[in-house]
């Protein structure tokens, strides 16, 4: 099923073609850079522009903190929590791994 817009769009980027908007773009007639994944280039790329993190780089540093945190606790039930909270980090960054892929 086609979008419901389809026919307004194409007519823009028709309209933008003969009014020559796509003319002399930066990087045209260029090959595209290569990548590992092709697949996931174009969201990796937007990632990287925009200053975003994979979901797993952001909770490794969590897992950093508590590592950081667990050094610092003489507390025995402290220390079993902060242990705790590591484990179900490692487990969500494991999965958050495996979706980035």
């Amino acid at each position: 099923m086609d979008h419901p817009l389809i026919d307004l769009i194409s007519a823009k980027i028709r309209a933008a073609e003969a009014a020559g908007e796509f003319d002399n773009l930066p990087g045209a007639g260029k090959p595209l850079p290569p990548s590992d994944d092709p697949k996931n280039a174009l969201f990796h790329r937007l990632m990287k522009e925009n200053g975003a993190t994979p979901e797993f780089v952001s909770l490794s540093r969590e897992l950093a903190k508590l590592r950081a945190e667990l050094n610092d606790t003489d507390d025995r039930t402290k220390r079993r929590e902060i242990m705790k909270n590591m484990s179900m980090m490692e487990a969500k960054i494991d999965m958050a791994r495996k979706a980035y892929r």
